[in-house]
């Protein structure tokens, strides 16, 4: 039942930024606005609850199965793709090596900031 919860507490926060920028036009993604909701309420909160951990975990471990309707969808101009291969190509080539230089700098800097907690 906990997992339930949880997961419908993450597609209620969704939702709810799905909402927000419908309503205000804000130009995000409604589910980026939605994430963004669930951090700050995780921030006052200042914890994760339990099923929440869980479960997000468990999705994170089957993120490729999300995956697999993009991945049919972009066959689906296939066309499109043969003409312009070279800026399909270089965007995930670029946009893959940005994310890890801001995943690798983020994680240096979150251990950095433990250590000197653990230290004080």
């Amino acid at each position: 039942m906990p997992f339930i919860i949880a997961f419908a507490a993450l597609l209620a926060f969704q939702l709810v930024g799905e909402l927000l920028v419908h309503f205000f036009a804000i130009p995000l993604p409604g589910p980026l606005a939605g994430m963004l909701l669930l951090l700050i309420a995780l921030i006052v909160r200042k914890r994760v609850p339990p099923a929440l951990a869980t479960t997000s975990s468990w999705l994170i471990s089957h993120l490729m199965l999300l995956f697999v309707p993009a991945v049919a969808g972009v066959m689906l101009y296939f066309d499109q793709l043969k003409e312009e291969w070279l800026p399909f190509i270089a965007a995930g080539v670029f946009g893959t090596l940005i994310t890890q230089m801001i995943t690798a700098f983020c994680l240096s800097w979150f251990l950095k900031r433990r250590r000197s907690h653990e230290l004080s």
